[in-house]
């Protein structure tokens, strides 16, 4: 088989999504949002996004089947340890979802695929909540006092 005409089966999703291009714009416009987003913004150390930018950017296309320029550069994702320093409630990760949505309503996918990215990604967001919905204030412990 020729390089030209790829067998359906070896199309990937992100062939399918458009390839680099495809990622580029999704996560540039996730993070136009995440620039001026008051709850996610401040989880972001320094001044500049674009390391952050450039690491999802490379995750999720390797994700879906592009290049292992993440892993190359980074090792495995480990993505529940890598934010693990970062306080992920329920608002937090329902402000990520929000602004990665418009981010993905903007590229205009198909349906089909639309979807199909859009379950990861609420199945990621979820994953990376490391503060319980019915956890107390961090300092609970510290105005309670211990009954004698």
């Amino acid at each position: 088989m020729s390089d030209e005409k790829k067998a359906p089966l070896d199309v990937t999703p992100y062939d399918r999504f458009g390839g680099e291009p495809f990622f580029h714009g999704l996560v540039s416009a996730f993070y136009a949002r995440v620039a001026h987003d008051p709850v996610l913004r401040p989880m972001y150390p320094g001044a500049d996004l674009a390391g952050a930018e450039r690491r999802l950017r490379l995750f999720l296309m390797q994700y879906w089947g592009g290049p292992h320029t993440y892993d190359d550069e980074r090792g495995h994702p480990r993505l529940r340890m890598r934010h693990a320093g970062f306080p992920i409630d329920s608002v937090a990760r329902d402000r990520w979802l929000t602004l990665m949505h418009d981010a993905v309503v903007e590229q205009e996918m198909d349906a089909a695929a639309e979807t199909e990215l859009w379950a990861y990604l609420v199945g990621a967001a979820f994953a990376m909540q490391n503060i319980p919905d019915d956890a107390p204030p961090p300092n609970a412990m510290e105005a309670t006092e211990v009954p004698k």
